[in-house]
């Protein structure tokens, strides 16, 4: 494995219907979308996925956690992370968990100021916000690291 600040990683934003997909360099701290997959009933196509993993050769994922404002967890909560162990347990890759609160909420905001109204479910907003847990992991990282470094 790479060095910690050199790792290739892929996001996943977890949903019942959409799972958002998101590659970044941790290196550079930035991300960028790149698909939307079907689920059914928070199932995924396990062989799309696993394309996804040969493609870009992650060194590490990352699932959002959909957290309750007041940081209690819920029913999707478990979902994610059931996904997240399935993750590790069919790519043998590890996974961290990334508090995801508001992100879907930023990713619809940013659609909206850069194209206007949108019908969002039909139009998912599931890969961006996957880049925005994306982003929070890295600079979650580069402050832990900060710390550790002292």
């Amino acid at each position: 494995m790479p060095e910690s600040s050199q790792r290739q990683v892929l996001a996943f934003d977890f949903g019942t219907r959409r799972i958002g997909v998101a590659f970044g360099q941790e290196l550079l701290g930035t991300a960028r979308p790149v698909t939307l997959l079907s689920a059914r009933d928070g199932i995924p196509d396990w062989q799309q996925i696993g394309q996804l993993i040969t493609e870009w050769r992650p060194d590490q994922l990352v699932v959002g956690l959909p957290l309750n404002m007041d940081g209690t967890e819920n029913d999707m909560c478990a979902r994610a992370r059931k996904f997240g162990k399935r993750l590790h347990g069919r790519f043998h890759l590890p996974v961290a968990m990334v508090d995801e609160r508001l992100t879907s909420f930023e990713a619809k905001g940013e659609v909206m100021a850069e194209r206007g109204a949108q019908d969002f479910g039909r139009n998912g907003i599931d890969d961006l916000a996957a880049v925005l847990i994306l982003e929070t992991w890295f600079n979650q990282e580069q402050d832990r690291r900060r710390s550790v470094d002292g």
